[in-house]
């Protein structure tokens, strides 16, 4: 039977086809479903996967080392955009596990082509292609690899607009992706969306720690600093993005938000430091509770709380003059600002 269907509607008609309703359908249904298509595509031969140490990423590899024991390497490309000290912190948690590793330190090429680059847009499909010249490179190391695997999920290809529907951001992973590239993709988790994910990642006994770990654009923060990237801005966003993921991370599991983070505006505003004038960066906090990231509301938070955080972060960064804080839902915003 073909099916010739978009979206998760093609899911739903897979699930039908193999449990006789989609409604009857569990995880458990979907990694079976995918191991055996990930075997068919591949068969013996060996498949890179991009590692970002998301919980995307982290889940697809480990559905591809139960799937083709033997014929996966993850390569994590540390392209300068991580969080404070996120790039050790990935090389570190996956250091045990029964995978090839290997960390490429890609900071000055991704940085050298984002110089003075403003659109989202464009910054999302430079850091796209960027990525994919680096995984030509260590393929080419390793011996030909025609497979490239990637943690896609649904809400990457609706907004990225490839399901038919109205681009609202294209993902570096997919409308971020070249014309010309040599790879065959490998996306196991293409239909699933954040929750079923992580369902999937508890049913492949991954760490709660990377289960549950809140979601980090693969552009990182080239799409959190707005405007053109500077290793300067860079920097500031590290700090004040450490302070509040802190304070965030100290609540309990059960009040903790969906996903936090600090956002560099690109705009300058005028402050007080002591008694010294300063005109430097505005800081925005964004914190969001939601279900599935395809709809997300302002966490309810005390204001309080948020009024510590840039307290904090005004008075420990320098260059910071002012924080303020987003409370727009999504729609008719996006979780992130590019």
């Amino acid at each position: 039977m073909t099916i010739n269907l978009t979206g998760r509607d093609t899911l739903r008609a897979l699930l039908q086809q193999a449990c006789g309703t989609a409604e009857s359908y569990t995880i458990e249904h979907y990694l079976t479903m995918q191991l055996a298509a990930v075997r068919q595509q591949v068969g013996s031969q060996n498949v890179l996967l991009g590692l970002s140490g998301g919980v995307d990423s982290s889940v697809c590899a480990a559905l591809l080392t139960r799937a083709l024991p033997g014929q996966l390497t993850c390569v994590f490309v540390d392209h300068g955009l991580m969080r404070q000290h996120e790039g050790d912190e990935i090389e570190a948690a996956f250091a045990g596990q029964a995978l090839t590793l290997i960390r490429v330190n890609a900071q000055a090429r991704f940085l050298q082509k984002l110089a003075g680059i403003i659109d989202p847009e464009q910054k999302r499909k430079i850091i796209g292609e960027e990525f994919i010249r680096v995984f030509d490179e260590e393929s080419a190391k390793l011996g030909t690899i025609p497979f490239l695997a990637q943690g896609t999920i649904y809400p990457d290809i609706a907004e990225s607009g490839t399901d038919g529907s109205e681009v609202i951001k294209s993902h570096h992973n997919v409308g971020g992706l070249p014309e010309d590239m040599q790879f065959a993709l490998v996306e196991p988790l293409k239909w699933l969306y954040k929750e079923e994910v992580r369902e999937l990642g508890r049913l492949l006994a991954l760490p709660a720690a990377l289960v549950n770990r809140q979601p980090f654009p693969g552009p990182g923060l080239g799409v959190r600093v707005i405007g053109d990237i500077t290793q300067e801005k860079l920097d500031v966003l590290r700090a004040a993005d450490a302070i509040l993921r802190a304070a965030l991370d100290a609540l309990p599991a059960d009040s903790r938000p969906s996903q936090y983070f600090a956002v560099h505006t690109g705009v300058n505003s005028v402050g007080l430091k002591g008694e010294q004038r300063v005109y430097g960066p505005v800081i925005a906090l964004r914190a969001v509770v939601t279900s599935d990231f395809m709809t997300a509301a302002c966490a309810p938070l005390p204001l309080e709380l948020f009024g510590r955080i840039a307290q904090r972060i005004a008075e420990e960064i320098p260059a910071v003059s002012r924080v303020v804080l987003d409370i727009t839902p999504k729609p008719p915003g996006t979780i992130e600002w590019e």
